[in-house]
C-alpha cells in the first residue's frame, strides 16, 4: 500500500490511504502536500520553505503533475507545480530550495527529544469511521488527546511509501502530516464548526532523521472569523521546521 501509484508521464492514482475525514472521494490535504514537494526536488538544493495551496477539494480520482522553474540557481532556487484533476487545477505548489553548505561556527544546542509514548492513539466517532488518511498515520500523543479540543502534541509515522515503490524521504514525512496541525489542535467541536485552511507554508531547517515526526500543534482564534494553526516539527534531534496555517472559522 502507499499514498499514490505512479502511472508514469506525471500521471498519479490516489489510493484510499488518501481518504479525507470529511468526504471519502476526496483526498486529505497532507498527501499532495508531500507529492507536489516530492516531485520538486532539486539535486544538490535542499526544501527551505514550501507554500501550497487548495483551490478547493481534492477529488480522489487520477491526475497530473505539472512543474515550472521560476528562479533556477545555484545557492537558491524557487519552482512551481501543479495538480491538476479533469483539467482543473485543483492544488499548487511553490517551494524554496537552498544550497547546503560549510558548518557555520554558531550551531543551536540540540534538545533532548520527547519521550515516545507506547500506546498508539486513534480518532473517535467525530472523525468519521476508519478514514484512510487517519489510518496511513501512527499517531502517538505526548500532550492532549486526538478526540478533545485544543493545544496537542503528537508523534507521527507514516505507516507507508507516499509513491508506491519508492523509499520515503525525510521531507515526504514531514509534508505528510504538516497539513494536519489545524485537526489536530481544533479549538472547536468540528461537527459544529468549519475550520478550513485554504494554505499551508511549512518552513524546514533540516529532513527529519527517523521515521518518527513529532508535531506541537496549536490554533489561535480571532474575534472576526479567522484563525491560525501553528506546529513546531521535531524528531529525537530537535527542532525540524514549523507549519503555519490561516483558517476559515464558521458555523456549520
Amino acid at each position: 500500500m502507499s499514498f499514490y501509484q505512479s502511472l508514469g508521464d506525471d500521471r498519479y492514482a490516489p489510493t484510499e490511504s488518501t481518504e479525507s475525514p470529511w468526504d471519502s472521494a476526496m483526498q486529505h490535504g497532507g498527501p499532495p502536500a508531500a507529492l507536489l514537494g516530492h516531485v520538486l526536488r532539486l539535486d544538490g538544493l535542499r526544501l527551505a520553505r514550501i507554500s501550497v495551496d487548495f483551490l478547493g477539494p481534492i477529488p480522489r480520482r487520477e491526475f497530473r503533475v505539472e512543474v515550472s522553474p521560476l528562479k533556477p540557481g545555484r545557492l537558491t532556487a524557487l519552482n512551481e507545480a501543479r495538480m491538476v484533476i479533469d483539467g482543473r487545477v485543483a492544488v499548487t505548489a511553490r517551494a524554496w530550495h537552498i544550497a547546503p553548505g560549510p558548518q557555520p561556527p554558531a550551531l543551536t544546542e540540540p534538545v533532548a527529544p520527547v519521550p515516545l509514548p507506547e500506546q498508539e492513539n486513534r480518532f473517535g466517532d467525530d472523525f468519521g469511521a476508519n478514514w484512510g488518511y487517519g489510518r496511513a498515520i501512527e499517531w502517538r500523543c505526548t500532550v492532549g488527546s486526538l478526540n478533545s479540543l485544543g493545544e496537542t502534541h503528537v508523534w507521527t509515522r507514516a505507516r507507508m511509501p507516499l509513491i508506491d515503490g519508492v523509499e520515503l524521504t525525510g521531507q515526504d514525512r514531514a509534508l505528510i502530516v504538516a497539513d494536519s496541525a489545524n485537526g489536530l489542535s481544533a479549538e472547536l467541536p468540528v461537527d459544529k464548526w468549519l475550520s478550513i485552511p485554504p494554505t499551508m507554508t511549512t518552513t524546514l531547517l533540516r529532513e527529519p532523521v527517523g521515521e518518527w515526526v513529532h508535531m506541537a500543534c496549536r490554533t489561535a482564534l480571532s474575534d472576526d472569523g479567522l484563525g491560525l494553526a501553528e506546529a513546531v516539527m521535531s524528531d529525537n534531534f530537535g527542532k525540524v521546521g514549523q507549519v503555519a496555517q490561516p483558517l476559515l472559522v464558521r458555523a456549520r
